[in-house]
């Protein structure tokens, strides 16, 4: 007979799975640390005077998405932990999809930054 969790929703997963659901989740956070370093980065290493704005537009928009995927990934971490244990297909993320778009236009500023100087 499986197991009752703790909370008494739904049923005990196997361990392998919640360990697996709490790396992605140490993933992911690992991940907004580095797009917060990069807002760090962004603000005190590209060079020049040309395109201030710009560059902070950059940090400035590096350091909400690190923001945001800290928040949104813990949202997910619960979702998907909830969905194990009522035994229901996991929760598909918008995550992927918004840190593809925001990587990508930095990728292109950063371009920009380095030919204008």
């Amino acid at each position: 007979m499986p197991r009752r969790p703790a909370d008494g929703n739904g049923t005990e997963p196997d361990p392998r799975f919640l360990l697996a659901n709490e790396r992605t989740f140490l993933a992911w956070i690992r991940t907004a640390l580095a797009v917060l370093a990069a807002a760090v980065g962004v603000v005190h290493f590209v060079p020049g005077t040309h395109l201030t704005a710009l560059r902070t537009v950059l940090a400035v928009g590096l350091a909400i998405l690190g923001a945001v995927l800290a928040i949104g990934v813990h949202a997910r971490h619960r979702a998907v932990e909830r969905a194990l244990r009522a035994g229901e297909p996991l929760p598909r993320s918008r995550l992927v999809a918004l840190l593809s778009v925001v990587v990508a236009v930095s990728g292109v500023l950063v371009v920009v930054l380095v030919l204008a100087n």
